[in-house]
């Protein structure tokens, strides 16, 4: 029996509460803090000190285990660590590793401390993190050997940025200023008194591209728990007994909201995998850790379907009993080929950095639609708006934008410092409101940026993003961001970034530039901006194709038509170009 039993008894009568009664809330002894809860209340309230918390692999066959005591220990030598080191509540501290333990548990104690999270995927480049750590005037960073070296080009730039803590490495290399904190050899923690909990203290700040302006740094806060502990409970269907396995980095929402929080806030035992990808090594990390539930991305899938059927049959994946899959459309046909060849359709599921948990899902049970995300999870009120009107759509069938009504407990509280852009995402009656008001606004609607339709059983189909922003594998890169830094290059006069159809990835970036006086078009020039941009900003900016040209497509006010180039690239109607600019 699924934990969500039946979808439609659970609609009725539905409201959040139940997520207290899902964790045995106990509102006179337990603390609304998201590190205290996710692992001293499993250890005390729960009774699961003894309970592995986490198996970690990396390269080179290293392998950890640690219990939930381990965690709960160990978070606490980070929050006592940090608030000896003058951390106040509210100061942002950002995680900048690969996905060692060491980040997981971090996390927890950055949150105990009172402080902000700021996950960031390691692979970001030294510009890419800059900007990042400038908008939030980040405090503190956590990293390693292996990264700190993109901290130290930066550091002169970044006044915030008081501390730079390694949490590997060797205390010779470091330079001054820079602290080494171990977490397995610094003395042990057993208590440590949590500060600054409650519902609407900030929590994590997770950093998502935008059309035209740099990264929105998306918060949240400690209530958002109860949003994520009921949807894993619920969509991803764990049970005490399980073996989890989310391939999310926590530099993006997925790895942090059902990475860390949701099974841990559980009881779950989850497994992390650090070591790349190959069909191989995932087919035999499932088969030796008996993995149960696994939650992925269709890039991930699609990359395994390529790989085909013989290399599954070479292991034993009869411990799988549920999988779910995030951060793009799910064809149809991966869900068909799941179904065949590992006994088991993944089931797609839909959500954003800016609603902090899953708000539309296939669920256990449910009849799956092949193609389709499912239908909004209970509490959650989903529609689609008119392109023009911003209206709902009635009618069956009818593509329009994904909107969900306000209120609900993981949604983001702001934008940092920009309650405009926080404005500009909400319809109605909008005005001149607070985050606050709009957030409680049951009159607004907040709108995805995505547009799909619904069909008459009430299932949203998706249909693609509203804006320009590119969707590579999952995660949403801005177009601005990188034509930032394209034309830093010496030999780029202008450039646009756009998403171009690719197999695996949904979509990649493709570049057109036009180049300064004394450059010429040449495979070598390519290979050397594509190079430029991966190390300035990540892998997943980096332009898979440049196209040179003589000009850019502008309108008379001379903004670029990125969505006439987007056209071209997946063979669509190009629409109105009356304000195109004369030849």
């Amino acid at each position: 029996m699924s934990n969500i039993g039946s979808y439609e008894e659970r609609l009725r009568g539905f409201d959040w509460t139940i997520a207290r009664k899902a964790l045995d809330w106990d509102e006179s002894r337990d603390i609304l803090n998201i590190g205290w809860i996710c692992s001293d209340r499993v250890c005390e309230r729960m009774g699961l000190a003894d309970k592995t918390a986490l198996i970690w692999e990396g390269f080179g066959e290293r392998r950890s285990v640690y219990t939930y005591d381990d965690v709960r220990v160990y978070s606490n030598g980070f929050a006592s660590f940090l608030a000896g080191l003058g951390l106040e509540v509210g100061d942002r501290v950002c995680i900048f590793m690969d996905r060692i333990p060491s980040l997981y548990i971090s996390f927890l104690g950055v949150l105990k401390a009172g402080c902000i999270a700021q996950p960031l995927f390691s692979a970001f480049g030294d510009e890419s993190l800059e900007v990042r750590l400038a908008s939030a005037e980040t405090r503190a960073i956590l990293t390693t050997q292996k990264h700190v070296k993109k901290v130290r080009k930066i550091l002169e730039k970044l006044p915030s940025l008081e501390l730079v803590i390694l949490v590997e490495g060797e205390s010779e290399k470091l330079r001054e200023g820079e602290i080494l904190y171990e977490m397995e050899k610094a003395p042990r923690v057993e208590s440590f008194e949590v500060r600054a909990s409650g519902p609407e203290v900030p929590s994590v700040l997770h950093y998502t591209s935008g059309t035209t302006g740099m990264p929105k740094g998306a918060l949240h806060v400690h209530g958002s728990i109860w949003g994520q502990a009921l949807t894993t409970l619920w969509v991803l269907d764990l049970k005490p007994d399980d073996i989890y396995w989310c391939t999310a980095d926590p530099g993006w929402v997925t790895g942090t909201s059902y990475g860390i929080i949701g099974p841990w806030s559980l009881g779950i035992t989850q497994c992390v995998l650090d070591s790349g990808f190959t069909a191989e090594r995932w087919y035999r990390f499932i088969q030796e850790n008996r993995v149960t539930v696994w939650y992925s991305a269709p890039t991930a899938i699609r990359s395994l379907m390529r790989e085909g059927d013989e290399v599954v049959r070479k292991h034993d994946l009869s411990s799988l009993r549920h999988l779910a899959s995030v951060g793009e459309p799910l064809n149809a046909e991966a869900v068909i080929w799941s179904q065949k060849v590992l006994g088991l359709p993944f089931r797609d599921n839909f959500w954003q950095t800016e609603t902090g948990s899953i708000m539309i899902a296939n669920y256990p049970g449910m009849e799956i639609r092949p193609g389709s995300m499912g239908k909004p999870f209970p509490g959650i009120e989903a529609t689609v708006l008119d392109l023009k009107t911003h209206a709902p759509i009635e009618q069956p069938g009818r593509v329009g934008l994904i909107a969900f009504r306000p209120g609900w407990p993981a949604m983001f509280r702001e934008y940092w410092n920009k309650p405009d852009v926080y404005r500009s995402k909400f319809y109605g009656d909008v005005g001149s409101k607070s985050p606050r008001e709009l957030r409680l606004d049951p009159g607004v609607w907040y709108s995805s940026g995505d547009r799909a339709s619904i069909d008459a059983d009430g299932y949203f189909w998706f249909v693609g993003r509203d804006d320009d922003v590119i969707n590579t594998g999952g995660h949403l890169v801005g177009p601005f961001e990188i034509e930032s830094a394209l034309i830093e290059h010496e030999a780029v006069a202008e450039a646009a970034a756009v998403g171009k159809p690719d197999e695996v990835n949904m979509e990649v970036v493709k570049a057109f530039v036009t180049l300064n006086p004394g450059f010429e078009p040449s495979g070598d020039l390519e290979l050397d901006i594509m190079n430029f941009i991966r190390k300035r900003l990540s892998p997943l900016a980096m332009p898979q194709e440049i196209e040179f040209t003589e000009k850019l497509p502008k309108t008379r006010s001379g903004k670029i038509l990125r969505r006439y180039l987007h056209a071209l690239e997946w063979g669509e109607d190009v629409g109105d170009l009356s304000t195109l600019e004369d030849d």
